[in-house]
């Protein structure tokens, strides 16, 4: 497959052309907002926006709930979700989508409580201690807490948790 950017040739199951970052998508064929009820949690807002994207659904949750406490709005929230659904089509069945090769989870292996903070360390490739520090410090500073502690329990139900890694048997020595 060529980029109708820069005219470099790209793999074919790429969303993004790796040289100058445009989007490789069929000419023509224009982009659709729509639900995946499939990949869904619940009606597949936040899974079909996160594929409009090309981004992660984690994300999308996290970043729906966090606007939707933030400004005390919670109520809102639930409002602007039941709204999407009601207005998003829903994805039409077999259509292509971009998948992302990195996801947000919780780490299995680098945990403390839940994995939190080892997975969002683990997503940004930055040391856990560094993490679990800023999230320390974020939920004491301004006096909030139970928001922290909110912040975590949320992130905990959101994220979910990486698969457990196999162990393969070794080989046996003669």
């Amino acid at each position: 497959m060529t980029c109708t950017r820069c005219a470099r040739d790209i793999d074919a199951d790429s969303a993004f052309c790796r040289y100058c970052g445009a989007p490789v998508r069929e000419p023509g064929v224009p982009r659709r907002l729509s639900r995946l009820p499939g990949d869904g949690k619940i009606a597949g807002v936040c899974a079909g926006i996160a594929d409009y994207f090309n981004t992660d659904v984690t994300l999308v949750r996290l970043a729906w709930v966090v606007l939707s406490i933030v400004p005390g709005a919670i109520i809102g929230g639930l409002i602007a979700y039941l709204v999407a659904w009601i207005v998003l089509p829903e994805a039409v069945p077999g259509q292509p989508r971009a998948v992302s090769g990195r996801r947000l989870a919780r780490s299995v292996a680098d945990r403390k409580l839940a994995g939190v903070c080892g997975g969002l360390a683990e997503y940004l490739g930055v040391d856990s201690t560094v993490v679990r520090l800023a999230w320390v410090i974020l939920s004491i500073y301004p006096g909030a807490i139970v928001c922290g502690i909110l912040a975590y329990l949320i992130a905990w139900f959101v994220i979910p948790k990486a698969a457990e890694p196999t162990l393969q048997p070794s080989p046996s020595a003669p």
